[in-house]
């Protein structure tokens, strides 16, 4: 097995992920893991993920220093590359440069770390902090315009760096140093699979629920969907599902969600409850995004609770609170460590202090293309598993600014036609996540000779595999005018449509 030591990157699990992807079964462990527990672990290589500390930070994370006198290999990635180079004598640079998105690798020699890859290679960068002076009997590989120790190796010692992140996607070759490290280097077996994990959750839920039941959120996306699916399998009759309505779904959603539950999956218990006036009064006049989350989140609780009582008047032992949060929701609340730089709240994992029901999340593991795969074992229809991601909170994150009716309007006529017109096109199923956000700001235009003063529409469309990173979709240059022109000329209140180009990171998919 591969052991992961978390410092608190946005990206850690997605080591993990990409290790288990290679069939070799990995673990993360917090950085400050015992000599004595790693030797319980038994892992054949051992990788430090990157984090958002500088290395010379009060408190900043550490580990202990005879990790690498081991004689188990290490990989250092990002933060994990520059704890390295401290430890062994070289020196780090403090925000001497910070470096975001794509760049070119030049690779100076191969070694072991870097074996198949070219003179040339696109790779992710994300990191304040760099490697100035290497340390003694340590060979530089690779160095990009900005940054002269890019990657390092010492055979004799088996450590190795890179400042640059291999586990996402858009270092093209991130997984054949993820290879070479994992096979080549550490000489690990490829022995792990996820093919009976539905099994394994389904035999987790049983236990932990018992003879209780629960009571589950579902709003017909993929998360919300699989994690229903499974929880009845697991416990049949005694999950309870309830779709609420908060007024701030997309066009024609509600119907969409109550046929697939009620029509298509059959459950014996599915509620619906009509919330909207209810959030959108709470709403009322709020701007700040965190707080916007907060009320979506604490709102979504007690309606949740409203609706406990009054199923336990007809039904007893509702004890649980399922969830379908994944993994991109919680390290994006900075839930899993102490390091973790928190980005943004989500709602399901933003919940009041005094809840009454105690959380199960049966996907809280696992990434979007993970949950997908387990959506097909559990043989849920495509038109389910290929929807883009929808978040909790719904509009009210894509509406920057405050809430009102005009602008809930705006936003979902000009978000149906985007969606509409990517279907035609073909590129709905090519874009990781596409929608619509309105600016709080207006501008000038002229229609039909007259002056405008109305909103900005921003059309965000990415691709992606996990959320973790994402680049924005190459979409035609036509079939955005046709976007565009169709907006401007069919919903009124606005005059104006741009394109956002932006990756993730530094920014982040949604807008709030």
């Amino acid at each position: 097995m591969i052991l992961i030591l978390n410092f608190g990157g946005q990206t850690c699990h997605l080591i993990a992920r990409r290790v288990r992807d290679l069939g070799v079964y990995s673990e993360i462990v917090p950085c400050d893991i015992s000599l004595k527990e790693i030797g319980r672990y038994k892992p054949e290589g051992i990788i430090l993920s990157g984090g958002p500390a500088s290395v010379y930070e009060h408190n900043a994370p550490t580990m202990e220093k005879k990790i690498l006198d081991l004689g188990i290999p290490v990989l250092g990635i990002c933060y994990g590359l520059q704890l390295i180079a401290k430890f062994c004598g070289g020196d780090v640079l403090g925000g001497k440069l910070k470096e975001f998105g794509s760049k070119t690798l030049n690779v100076k020699k191969n070694g072991k770390l870097l074996r198949g890859l070219s003179k040339k290679e696109q790779v992710w960068m994300s990191h304040g902090d760099l490697v100035g002076k290497l340390p003694a009997d340590f060979e530089v590989l690779a160095s990009t315009d900005s940054c002269k120790i890019a990657a390092f190796e010492n055979n004799v010692k088996k450590l190795y760096g890179i400042q640059f992140h291999a586990e996402v996607i858009h270092t093209l070759k991130g997984n054949e140093i993820l290879k070479n490290f994992v096979f080549y280097v550490s000489k690990a077996k490829k022995d792990w699979h996820i093919k009976n994990i539905s099994k394994k959750l389904i035999k987790e839920i049983k236990k932990e629920v018992g003879k209780n039941s629960v009571i589950m959120g579902v709003s017909g996306g993929v998360d919300s969907a699989v994690a229903a699916t499974i929880m009845h399998k697991a416990i049949g009759s005694k999950l309870y599902c309830v779709f609420v309505d908060h007024g701030l779904l997309r066009k024609g959603e509600t119907g969409e969600v109550r046929t697939f539950f009620e029509k298509r999956l059959r459950f014996k218990h599915f509620y619906f409850v009509d919330a909207s006036q209810i959030f959108l009064e709470k709403l009322k006049g709020v701007s700040d995004p965190e707080e916007k989350r907060k009320i979506m989140g604490h709102t979504f609780i007690e309606v949740f609770e409203n609706k406990v009582i009054e199923l336990e008047t007809k039904y007893k032992g509702i004890k649980f609170l399922g969830q379908g949060t994944i993994y991109p929701d919680r390290i994006e609340s900075a839930q899993p460590t102490k390091y973790a730089s928190k980005i943004k709240s989500h709602h399901n994992v933003t919940l009041p202090e005094k809840m009454q029901l105690k959380v199960i999340e049966p996907l809280k593991e696992f990434y979007k293309d993970e949950v997908r795969k387990l959506g097909k074992q559990l043989k849920i229809p495509d038109e389910i598993l290929n929807r883009h991601p929808f978040p909790g909170p719904g509009l009210s994150i894509r509406i920057l600014g405050e809430i009102t009716e005009e602008r809930l309007r705006i936003l979902r006529e000009t978000d149906y036609i985007f969606i509409e017109e990517l279907k035609k096109s073909g590129f709905y199923d090519k874009t990781w996540q596409a929608f619509a956000a309105l600016l709080p700001v207006k501008s000038v235009g002229v229609m039909g000779d007259a002056r405008t003063y109305e909103y900005i529409i921003s059309l965000r469309a990415v691709t992606s595999l996990d959320a973790m990173t994402a680049d924005w979709a190459k979409l035609p240059n036509e079939l955005l005018e046709k976007i565009s022109n169709r907006i401007i000329n069919e919903v009124r209140g606005v005059n104006r449509v741009l394109y956002d180009i932006s990756q993730k990171p530094p920014a982040t998919i949604e807008y709030e």
